[in-house]
């Protein structure tokens, strides 16, 4: 039997390549992704396992699918037209074989790709409202400045700790994705399910318009990576999270940015500033895809607020001056926050002047 592979099939039809000789990439998805909008890229295309997929549409198959449906061709006459395309066949005359990349070998790829933005933002809030926050996790919160309305508002819950597969199949009898979704994946019975976390507060992460891109988990009784995403990579039909940027109130023509989508909400609640979050002062692709959205809006300066351990910390350092490199390459007007260095964080700063004032004491 001759040998075919994916990446010879995307070099006939004259689709889009890999870069950087990756293994699973997505292009536009014919069926479902408006062709106006270029960041639409549904279609997965898997070159380790020959496979195509849209999570969103369901159109996928073999590489010899994807060739009949591109190529507007009936599925039983593929063999024979690719033989003939690539040269394949003894005797006969044909155009020689197209120059492809070589493709090195790695690890199966079994993750799913990322869902796009309204679909997580739909699944993401279908999960909330089916769960709770713990009395321990409001009192938290409560102590951080936050009042009852504007923690239900926020929509912060209480990680699950059982009934996983029973969401994830109620999920799926109404309708949502959970394919390409961060923290759903496939059991080996191949029910899908949602991650088994750590206790904590799962935190949404919105973008500019508000939709939920991902979770985060503030865990309990840990100092060391306190906060980490909500993923299920390396699972079957998982998929991981992609470290993005956060806004906490409504575009304004000055803002500010600060570390951690949580002290953004409590800064904007204690203060009504709107308020841009990354999840690590070294973690700036995701912002800059905000930043470019943002300055399309209208922003015009953004005034950092990090912890004050930056002046200290050689990491946070480094971070920090290609921060301020990436918002002076980009053209806005900037500055930087500094206050009391007893108050590690903006918000525990603003919420203890807060209640300084309240008990009559000197406050800031």
């Amino acid at each position: 039997m001759e040998i075919f592979r994916m990446i010879d099939i995307v070099g006939i039809l004259g689709l889009p390549y890999p870069k950087h000789n990756e293994q699973s990439y997505n292009i536009h998805c014919p069926c479902c992704d408006d062709p106006k909008d270029p960041r639409n890229k549904h279609l997965n295309i898997n070159l380790r396992k020959n496979v195509f997929c849209c999570p969103k549409c369901g159109l996928g198959g073999g590489m010899f699918d994807m060739y009949a449906y591109f190529a507007n061709v009936p599925r039983k006459d593929v063999y024979k037209e690719l033989c003939w395309k690539m040269g394949k066949n003894q005797g006969q005359s044909g155009e020689p074989r197209k120059s492809v990349p070589t493709v090195p070998p790695v690890a199966e790829e079994i993750e799913s790709p990322l869902m796009d933005i309204e679909s997580r933002h739909a699944t993401y809030t279908a999960l909330l409202s089916k769960l709770s926050l713990a009395k321990d996790h409001r009192d938290n919160l409560r102590g951080r400045g936050l009042l009852d309305e504007e923690i239900d508002r926020l929509g912060y819950k209480t990680t699950p700790v059982a009934g996983m597969s029973m969401m994830a199949k109620q999920l799926r009898s109404d309708g949502y994705y959970l394919a390409g979704v961060p923290g759903f994946y496939r059991k080996e019975n191949g029910d899908w399910t949602f991650i088994n976390e750590s206790r904590g507060i799962l935190i949404p992460v919105r973008d500019q318009r508000g939709m939920i891109q991902g979770l985060q988990i503030r865990r309990d009784n840990t100092e060391k990576r306190k906060f980490r995403w909500v993923s299920s990579t390396d699972r079957k039909d998982g998929c991981k999270a992609e470290g993005w940027a956060h806004l906490s109130g409504t575009i304004s023509d000055q803002m500010i940015l600060t570390e951690g989508p949580m002290k953004a909400d409590v800064i904007h609640a204690l203060t009504g500033i709107s308020v841009i979050a990354v999840p690590g002062v070294n973690t700036l692709t995701q912002l800059k895809v905000m930043l470019e959205a943002l300055r399309d809006e209208g922003v015009v300066r953004i005034r950092t607020a990090f912890d004050m351990d930056f002046t200290t910390n050689y990491p946070v350092q480094n971070g920090f001056k290609n921060l301020l490199s990436l918002l002076d390459g980009m053209g806005f007007k900037f500055g930087t926050y500094v206050w009391d260095p007893r108050y590690k964080g903006l918000d525990d700063y603003i919420w203890e002047s807060m209640m300084n004032k309240t008990r009559g004491g000197a406050g800031d």
